[in-house]
């Protein structure tokens, strides 16, 4: 069974966006470069139909680096817009936004100022689901904390200005999904990453499913942090089990504390001490 988060307040900030799209000049969009398409939020394309978009590639330094310049190739094809890697905690990447935002958005300004227009800051609308990075992007670009950050979705609240380098003045957003997941698959990709709030879902579920995933194409990831040597069992479960022993999470008696395993399994994952993944392909993808 998939996972389902729509909150109210993504409904009102889903229609907020929509209004203050035409106060902007071009649109960034944020994504998790470990799962750049189930990151992507539909929504945001239908309603910044016709602006000029910059997608931002985050968390570049958690992800596969041959898949994240594969995505950056197919958003240019795909989409016609530029796709930039990028790490906003440490600021790999984030240098270039400035150049690359008024390169897309230069035939617009020279129209102002051919109107009569006093030059002005490039407005730029960040968005992204929740947990995405946008804060950590912003501060990062402003060189200064003004977003608030915390590693948990569901933090931002409300319509903000923020001036920028580059001569960009950021509007930041709060995350927002969409209404309804129609891939299970993809509910279980964010929730994985941390997009959705984690008391919507069961910890060892979704753990089961990212380990799933994981024995399948980064076999040597597990065991190498789990100093594996056996072969591996057949179910997920089992293998939280050997993570558990290996790792000592273990309840009184010595049985396995299966919570504990999956909530450090995730921790690790999310935190790049697994290694780095990146569960989508471009090529089983389109936009």
């Amino acid at each position: 069974m998939g996972i389902q988060w729509f909150p109210g307040h993504m409904a009102k900030t889903r229609q907020q966006i929509k209004r203050d799209l035409g106060l902007v000049d071009i649109v960034i969009e944020i994504l998790d470069a470990r799962i750049p398409a189930s990151s992507r939020n539909p929504d945001i394309s239908s309603m910044a139909k016709g602006k000029p978009r910059l997608i931002i590639l985050n968390k570049s330094d958690l992800a596969d680096p041959a898949l994240t310049s594969d995505w950056e190739g197919f958003f240019l094809k795909k989409t016609g817009f530029p796709a930039l890697a990028a790490d906003s905690l440490n600021g790999k990447g984030i240098r270039r936004v400035p150049g690359m935002v008024q390169k897309l958005i230069a035939k617009r300004m020279s129209a102002l100022a051919l109107s009569g227009r006093r030059p002005r800051p490039a407005r730029c609308m960040v968005v992204g689901i929740p947990n995405v990075g946008k804060s950590y992007f912003i501060n990062k670009l402003a060189g200064r904390n003004v977003a608030r950050t915390e590693d948990k979705p569901g933090i931002t609240r409300g319509r903000q200005w923020i001036r920028a380098a580059g001569g960009l003045d950021l509007m930041d957003t709060p995350g927002v999904l969409w209404p309804k997941f129609a891939d299970a698959t993809v509910s279980f990709r964010l929730a994985a990453t941390g997009a959705i709030k984690g008391d919507i879902y069961d910890p060892y579920d979704v753990a089961c499913h990212l380990l799933g995933w994981i024995m399948q194409n980064y076999p040597h990831a597990l065991r190498q942090r789990y100093k594996i040597t056996e072969e591996f069992p057949v179910e997920e479960a089992e293998m939280l089990q050997v993570i558990g022993k290996t790792r000592g999470l273990l309840l009184a008696g010595g049985k396995v504390d299966a919570t504990k395993v999956a909530q450090v399994f995730l921790k690790e994952f999310r935190s790049g001490r697994l290694g780095r993944f990146t569960m989508e392909a471009p090529e089983d993808h389109q936009v």
